[in-house]
């Protein structure tokens, strides 16, 4: 048996160290845990994924850490990726593993891993979704992944999860931010956190006001509730919880068809990730090798052609001409 064999029967067994050496490779960017991927990628499928996002400081790792307790109550096995800001001197997680949750570092039935953005602001890294796949092999009933808080954005989160919480508080504007951020769009559950605040019920109204408004330009059926929890105080989180298992009931229904559009969703995002970063790898590695990469940029710092032009041609001259209808 070779190494890789050795990794991915470690990890489908859910051995926790290999796991967590397996996710540092990944997370360094390494090129090996790409063959342990390939090989766990059609054991995975089964874990229920639930996307956790929001601005800054409304509390979303408190709401995790109240969920993962939950569900670990009612004996469900959590994998959680923690995406943190990346520390501009080490390039690691900011915030990390045994700063958030620590009192569920000893449970077995928990796997938490925090993952640095490394400049990425779109919510979620190709590590991360590495991450999610690793997990769900391992044999974790429900994945949790909850992202940098960078507001607007954050709407790559809707397109891997198949249950989005989009988290908010009272009295931080969000309420009316939300519509302009198309946030609304992508979330399956709203949540007002910290519902204790003053205008938690304004905030409510006007959630539910722009939900209605917007529910006639929905394709699917699915009407995303709002719900208040106290995350720090355990409120509201059974509640919570019962609306997304009434969300993984609904994407149930029809013979799964609901769940099966959700994984396309993920593979499609994943897939278009995967070829982009690889042609771009690729691409630049053979213009540094032939020196048309000092060339180009030469040219551009003369004013002998614009990064604009320089780029179009570079594409058309290594991809070809679109085809008509393309």
């Amino acid at each position: 048996m070779n190494r890789t064999e050795e990794v991915v029967d470690r990890i489908l067994a859910g051995e926790v160290r290999t796991a967590a050496r397996l996710m540092r490779e990944l997370d360094d960017g390494r090129p090996e845990p790409r063959e342990v991927l390939k090989e766990i990628y059609r054991h995975s499928g089964r874990a229920h994924i639930i996307g956790i996002t929001g601005s800054p400081g409304v509390g979303k790792s408190t709401l995790t850490d109240r969920l993962i307790q939950f569900l670990r109550q009612k004996g469900k096995t959590v994998g959680v990726v923690a995406v943190d800001p990346t520390s501009p001197f080490s390039g690691g997680a900011i915030l990390g593993d045994r700063i958030r949750m620590q009192r569920h570092a000893l449970d077995e039935g928990v796997f938490i891993r925090s993952l640095a953005t490394r400049g990425h602001f779109g919510g979620l890294t190709a590590s991360a979704r590495a991450v999610i796949t690793v997990l769900d092999a391992m044999g974790k009933d429900y994945v949790l992944v909850e992202t940098v808080g960078v507001g607007q954005d954050e709407v790559e989160i809707a397109a891997t999860a198949y249950t989005t919480l989009v988290v908010t508080v009272p009295g931080m504007g969000d309420d009316i931010q939300a519509i302009k951020a198309g946030i609304l769009e992508v979330a399956d559950i709203l949540v007002i956190n910290k519902a204790d605040r003053d205008g938690a019920s304004r905030t409510y109204q006007e959630l539910i006001q722009m939900l209605e408004l917007q529910a006639h330009r929905k394709a699917s059926a699915w009407m995303a509730p709002v719900l208040m929890t106290q995350a720090k105080d355990n409120e509201g989180i059974e509640e919570l919880m019962a609306a997304v298992q009434n969300h993984q009931e609904f994407l149930a229904r029809d013979g799964g068809k609901g769940l099966l559009l959700a994984r396309g969703s993920r593979v499609r995002q994943e897939f278009l990730e995967l070829l982009k970063e690889g042609i771009f790898r690729h691409l630049v590695k053979q213009l540094e090798g032939d020196g048309r990469l000092d060339r180009i940029l030469t040219a551009i710092l003369a004013q002998q052609t614009d990064p604009y032009s320089a780029s179009e041609a570079l594409v058309l001259e290594t991809l070809g001409p679109l085809t008509p209808g393309a």
